[in-house]
């Protein structure tokens, strides 16, 4: 039974059971070609901790959503974009090193998962080109 439950986590991953509560304004690409939306969930009581995640709206293609960044939440979190397939995402506690997930990712090409999960998912891997995770 762990050998099966361990298969499925790992190779049958999606991230269609995240539910949570928009965390931040949605950012629009520069020429409203996508949209981010940030969402967070805090789990685990007072001792526990928040995900937060992000999915993009593309409106070019009927306003298909993809969630492309999953990780632990962190005190400084802000969305922007620098080109208009280019987001960026800070995730960082500027107090405590080495606690940044930040990253830039190519929208339709690159997707970041804090504990690579998508990444080796069997079910994901057409979604994307690139999966990145923390090391």
């Amino acid at each position: 039974m762990f050998l099966g439950l361990f298969v499925y986590r790992n190779y049958f991953f999606t991230f269609d059971s995240l539910k949570g509560e928009s965390y931040l304004i949605p950012v629009s690409s520069p020429t409203m070609k996508y949209t981010a939306n940030a969402y967070y969930m805090p789990y685990g009581g007072a001792a526990g901790g928040v995900k937060i995640w992000v999915d993009v709206t593309y409106h070019d293609e009927n306003d298909k959503i993809q969630t492309v960044y999953y990780s632990e939440a962190k005190s400084g979190f802000s969305m922007s974009w620098n080109d208009e397939d280019i987001l960026y995402i800070k995730n960082e506690n500027s107090e405590v090193p080495n606690s940044s997930r930040s990253i830039m990712l190519e929208i339709g090409k690159e997707i970041y998962h804090e504990y690579g999960l998508a990444c080796k998912s069997w079910l994901m891997k057409d979604e994307y080109e690139i999966c990145y995770q923390y090391e």
